[in-house]
């Protein structure tokens, strides 16, 4: 009987993992669906667009088109640029929160913490202004530089630092090691997994990012993916065959890095919840 309880709740266990797998799968298999037919609006029943032929002549349009590239490049380098950014100021930001004394200290890090709490958009209006200042739009400095360090990557490492300890970095210095051989040498590699997160994290947003790119960029040449697909997307119509097949493959490096790193991922997850 009670092998017959635990199988049941086994089972049951399984059902719902599956049934909230089949949630999170249907919208990537809706896009693709619509991404391989042509002119899915045309349908007059579901059952039509799903036993209608399949084509590939959305994604080769996409990809020959003369600006697809360009958007496609413009994501992928500043997304790079970014996440690099953050990686290195959020990591110096939190190894100073965690492991120096300074007078603010604790005012400062509440401060981070408050901008955490602050939507995006309440910051649109003046940091759009703050662009014109500078005479950043329609340039690459206004995608970057305002996104090089963030409030929530310097909270998770500096959370990540403190859990570390002291011990390896008290027998460097006893060494003559400097600081900078300290954070770079000793506590970066023991921050691999938090960074794995943080990057994948900045990466994942930077790449996604539609808000500010679409305000900061009035031409073809500095526009990201997300604002580039926009155009698929006109008053009276909307283009859903190729505006899915640009979106599946806008899709494909967030892909691939998950399956890449998914293991870091979720190691980096369960040290920081482990780690007292």
């Amino acid at each position: 009987m009670r092998l017959i309880r635990h199988y049941c709740s086994l089972s049951f266990r399984y059902l719902i993992l599956l049934a909230a797998a089949a949630v999170m799968i249907f919208p990537l298999v809706w896009m693709l669906l619509l991404a391989l037919k042509v002119r899915p609006q045309s349908y007059a029943s579901f059952s039509d667009l799903v036993f209608a032929p399949l084509t590939l002549v959305n994604f080769t349009d996409i990809l020959l088109a003369d600006t697809f590239g360009r958007y496609f490049l413009n994501s992928l380098g500043v997304a790079t640029v970014v996440t690099l950014g953050n990686i290195l100021f959020c990591l110096m930001s939190g190894y100073a929160f965690a492991r120096k004394e300074f007078r603010g200290r604790t005012l400062l890090f509440t401060t981070v913490l408050g901008v955490m709490m602050i939507p995006p958009h309440v910051v649109m209006i003046p940091l759009y202004r703050m662009m014109v200042a500078f005479g950043w739009i329609n340039t690459y400095y206004a995608l970057v530089i305002p996104w090089l360090v963030t409030p929530f990557g310097i909270f998770l490492l500096r959370q990540y630092i403190v859990s570390l300890p002291r011990d390896v970095e008290d027998a460097a210095r006893m060494d003559g090691a400097s600081e900078w051989y300290v954070l770079f040498r000793i506590v970066m590699p023991l921050c691999k997994p938090a960074l794995t997160v943080l990057a994948l994290y900045i990466f994942l947003a930077s790449w996604n990012s539609f808000l500010f790119p679409f305000l900061f960029t009035n031409d073809a040449a500095h526009r990201t993916l997300t604002v580039g697909l926009s155009a698929f997307q006109g008053k009276q119509t909307i283009d859903w065959s190729h505006l899915m097949a640009g979106a599946s493959i806008s899709a494909l490096p967030i892909l691939a890095l998950f399956l890449i790193f998914q293991k870091q991922i979720i190691q980096g997850m369960t040290a920081g919840a482990l780690k007292e």
